[in-house]
């Protein structure tokens, strides 16, 4: 379990030890569907600094798939999107902030796992995740193709279990940033860089002398973060229901292409 994750089931056992529940505690009441609509607003968590996900412009407004998902979510549940509240958060937040009450919800690529789904539910997942390469060299057609080649992955990355998994005989090298990733491979000490493909699609969008490899080598949904307890359970089903016509208009799909998602 990741230090973060620990944090947060410490921090939602503390609340029980002194005798207040997380859904009871002033701090972590969030809104059920009901109240939202009545009050007309909707605060979602969102990131700002993850292209092509949720970042800012050049005009400094937030745009992004998940900004577009919050927007019209709003629009869907609300009737309107005035009353869309956006909340920039750090990863380390992104759970905390709707434990805590700061945000109703939170959109800010949070893959669904076990560990996570003991303190918040979620929604069924808008976008599928995984861990993905990229790479300038011309005679590599497919992550697979990089059996017994250097690639470069972010130090202690859930990406590096990933890699050894799926490409045993390749050498790891480990980098601190996605800028090292880059000046490594610029030096040519690695001919790939492993990541989520999500970021790894802003990181090509910037880095455009680079292309992403398919397949993903790994499965991670991507869902939207919700406070636990039955009270929930409408302001779930209806985002569940939302988010399955989106599939099916094909609308979520359409909108991952646009933002250079694979």
């Amino acid at each position: 379990m990741s230090r973060k994750l620990l944090w947060l089931t410490s921090r939602v056992l503390s609340f029980c030890l002194v005798g207040v529940s997380v859904l009871a505690s002033p701090l972590a009441i969030a809104k059920e569907l009901k109240t939202l609509r009545e009050q007309g607003r909707l605060t979602v968590a969102v990131k700002d600094n993850l292209r092509p996900l949720g970042f800012r412009g050049a005009d400094g407004q937030l745009q992004g798939l998940e900004i577009e998902i919050a927007q019209r979510l709003a629009q869907d549940l609300l009737g309107r999107t005035d009353g869309l509240v956006l909340k920039p958060v750090l990863n380390q937040d992104r759970l905390a902030v709707v434990l805590d009450g700061q945000a109703d919800m939170a959109i800010a690529r949070v893959t669904m796992t076990s560990v996570r789904s003991r303190v918040v539910a979620f929604s069924i997942p808008y976008y599928d995740d995984g861990t993905a390469l990229v790479t300038k060299d011309p005679t590599l057609q497919s992550s697979l193709d990089l059996t017994n080649q250097t690639i470069a992955v972010l130090d202690n990355s859930d990406t590096i279990a990933v890699i050894r998994h799926r490409l045993p005989q390749a050498k790891l090298v480990g980098v601190t940033s996605y800028k090292a990733a880059l000046e490594l491979l610029e030096r040519g000490e690695a001919i790939a860089f492993a990541a989520d493909a999500s970021v790894l699609s802003g990181w090509v969008q910037e880095n455009p002398q680079y292309r992403l490899l398919t397949p993903n080598l790994s499965v991670e949904p991507l869902c939207i973060v919700l406070p636990k307890g039955s009270q929930y359970d409408e302001l779930r089903r209806q985002i569940n229901i939302i988010l399955t016509r989106w599939k099916a208009e094909g609308w979520l799909e359409q909108r991952a292409d646009y933002w250079g998602l694979p």
